[in-house]
C-alpha cells in the first residue's frame, strides 16, 4: 500500500492538524529515521504551505493545534511541537506547549529539524528579535523601487517571512511583496 494510501486510512481522509478535508496531501516531517507513513503527516493545502515554511504561519488558524497535539502519531505530535515553538510569541502557542509532553526520541526527533539556533537572529531598529509571522511597522518612509510608490513611515506590514539574510525581512505593502531592510522596521 503507498504512503498516501495509508496516510488516507490513518487520518480518515481529513487534515491531521486543522481537520479540514479538502486538497490533502502527504507532508513529510524531517530529521526522522523512520521511512514510509511514519514520517509524514496528512496535510490540506493550507497547512502544508505554512508548515513547509512557503507561507508565514497564521497564528489564527493553527489554534487547531491545541487539539492535533495529542495525537498518538509521533509525526503528528513532532510537527504540532515546531509549530507552537515557531508561535511561542502567541499564548495560547506557550500554554500548550507547557503541557505537551513529548518521549524523549520524539523530542530529539522534533528538536532535529528546528532552524539553526547559530544563525543570527533579524533584529528590528530597536533590536527586538522577529520572527516569521510578526507584525512590524515602518519607521521612516521608504520608496520601493519597481513598484512606483513610497511606503509611508507608521504602516504596519503583517505575516512578514524572513529571509536567509537577517538584515531583509518581506512583507506586503500595498498588496505588493516586498523586501524591507530590518533596521527600518519596529515589532508592533
Amino acid at each position: 500500500m503507498s504512503v498516501e494510501q495509508l496516510l488516507i486510512e490513518r487520518s480518515g481522509n481529513t487534515c491531521e492538524l486543522c481537520k479540514a478535508s479538502d486538497a490533502l496531501k502527504a507532508f513529510e516531517v524531517d530529521g526522522s529515521s523512520n521511512i514510509g507513513a511514519d514520517s509524514h503527516v496528512f496535510l490540506c493545502a493550507v497547512c502544508h504551505l505554512q508548515a513547509s515554511g512557503n507561507e508565514a504561519l497564521d497564528p489564527h488558524h493553527f489554534t487547531c493545534l491545541n487539539d492535533a497535539m495529542w495525537a498518538p502519531i509521533p509525526a503528528v505530535q513532532v510537527l504540532s511541537w515546531r509549530l507552537l515553538t515557531q508561535l511561542s510569541s502567541e499564548s495560547y502557542a506557550t500554554n500548550a506547549l507547557d503541557m505537551l509532553y513529548l518521549e524523549d526520541d520524539v523530542l530529539a526527533w522534533a528538536k532535529a529539524g528546528l532552524p539553526d539556533d547559530d544563525a543570527e537572529p533579524t533584529l528590528d531598529a530597536n533590536g527586538a528579535v522577529l520572527a516569521g509571522g510578526d507584525t512590524v511597522t515602518l519607521i521612516k518612509d521608504l520608496d520601493v523601487k519597481g513598484a512606483g510608490f513610497t511606503a509611508k513611515r507608521g504602516t504596519m506590514v503583517r505575516g512578514i517571512s524572513l529571509t536567509d539574510n537577517p538584515k531583509h525581512l518581506e512583507g506586503r505593502v500595498n498588496g505588493t511583496r516586498v523586501v524591507l531592510v530590518a533596521a527600518f522596521c519596529k515589532k508592533a
